[in-house]
């Protein structure tokens, strides 16, 4: 069985970041652990939720793995919330990736045009060199945007805007780019990969659902990295990964009493794992 380490903060209600990310590689027959960056009581969209930072554990948690020769096929990183954390991904791609190891990491900063509150432009450059040293980075058009220090287009770009972007990320130094969120073609949501050692560029279109919810982008990166941990190709993955989403956020609407919490993504599981068996 393979083994990795997805390293993101943990709402105690809420489905985001590793209340999502652990039963999704779990359920896709991967042994998951993990390392929390920080605890909060809900997920940001409640009000007056608690925080308790865990940056100090990191190195110690690492520490005490290395002293026990524990490794990891595949490092997932996701939320992670300042500039010391992102140096110590960087020491820890260092001590636990390597060769065979996939190191995929989920910029989660910014959506809409806008940085998450907290954040600023310079932790975005920041988290662009973080992705330098990965093997698969799959960012929003807005996180694109902001590792790369340009203006966000909002809706006005083209496919020409999206095919110079995604070359722009590829020169970050990730081998593979998925780019979420990809709005170009009318009625329709894409995700485009590419990957930089071969020049191969695909693109994965779905219907566009009128709706938003909290931690979709985590479920999509869980499913894509665990398909590329089990040996699938990235547009099989993706793929996986789109289609698994819009399957969530559609279980979920078809309640009318339904909440912020995030998506029904337990009920589309029957579909994942067929499709996966």
């Amino acid at each position: 069985m393979k083994r990795i380490v997805t390293i993101q903060d943990i709402s105690c209600v809420g489905k985001c970041s590793l209340t999502v990310a652990l039963p999704i590689i779990s359920a896709m027959g991967i042994e998951a652990g993990i390392i929390p960056t920080a605890v909060l009581s809900t997920h940001t969209m409640f009000k007056d939720f608690t925080f308790h930072d865990l940056t100090d554990e990191i190195q110690k948690i690492a520490d005490h793995w290395k002293s026990q020769k524990i490794t990891f096929d595949g490092i997932y990183t996701g939320y992670l919330g300042s500039f010391k954390q992102l140096d110590l991904m960087a020491t820890f791609f260092g001590d636990f990736g390597g060769k065979g190891k996939l190191i995929f990491v989920d910029p989660c900063m910014a959506d809409n045009g806008k940085l998450y509150p907290g954040f600023t432009k310079e932790f975005a450059l920041a988290m662009g060199k973080l992705c330098a040293k990965a093997d698969v980075i799959a960012p929003n058009i807005t996180e694109a945007c902001l590792m790369l220090g340009q203006d966000y287009p909002g809706e006005d770009y083209d496919e020409k805007y999206i095919a110079d972007l995604m070359q722009k990320l590829a020169a970050l130094g990730a081998k593979r780019t998925i780019l979420k969120g990809v709005g170009y073609k009318k009625g329709l949501c894409g995700v485009l990969s590419y990957d930089r050692e071969t020049g191969k560029s695909t693109e994965y279109f779905h219907e566009l659902i009128p709706a938003k919810f909290h931690g979709t982008g985590d479920i999509f990166a869980s499913v894509a990295f665990s398909a590329l941990i089990l040996g699938k190709g990235i547009d099989e993955a993706v793929r996986l990964a789109a289609d698994f989403t819009v399957l969530s956020i559609k279980k979920t609407l078809e309640h009318e009493d339904h909440n912020n919490y995030g998506v029904d993504f337990e009920a589309a599981f029957p579909e994942l794992l067929r499709r996966l068996a």
